[in-house]
């Protein structure tokens, strides 16, 4: 399996109307609003979660990436020789761990300008590859 791009949040100065635009130009439906998110989910898999921020604001970015057992073993190892600190949850609440959810593992970590990362190989919910 090939690194897949899974998820992504996209700030917006208006959540709804912003997903709703993206779905009209590309012939996708707007799904049904989560918290602060409103989805818009790609034929790919890949769903871009909109999110309304004040225009003036930098704010960090997450990108999630689906990866096989074995490229993430090589991530992982490659994050440890490199020092970077990880986390089990996206609250990074709990360094040092990895998470097993959906019978996967995955974590979590910020990129040097701040953007979270995560990897995980297993999709959320437990769904098949």
């Amino acid at each position: 399996m090939s690194v897949e791009l899974n998820h992504t949040i996209v700030h917006a100065r208006n959540n709804r109307e912003s997903a709703e635009f993206l779905a009209r130009i590309l012939g996708l439906e707007v799904g049904a609003e989560w918290g602060p998110f409103v989805p818009v989910a790609t034929a790919n898999g890949v769903t871009l979660d909109f999110a309304t921020v004040a225009a003036e604001s930098i704010t960090m970015q997450h990108y999630a990436f689906l990866i096989s057992e074995e490229e993430f073993d090589a991530a992982f190892e490659r994050i440890r020789k490199a020092g970077i600190t990880y986390y089990a949850d996206p609250r990074m609440k709990q360094p040092g761990e990895i998470n097993r959810n959906d019978g996967g593992r995955g974590l979590y970590f910020l990129d040097p300008v701040g953007h979270g990362m995560e990897i995980i190989t297993r999709p959320y919910g437990g769904f098949p590859e």
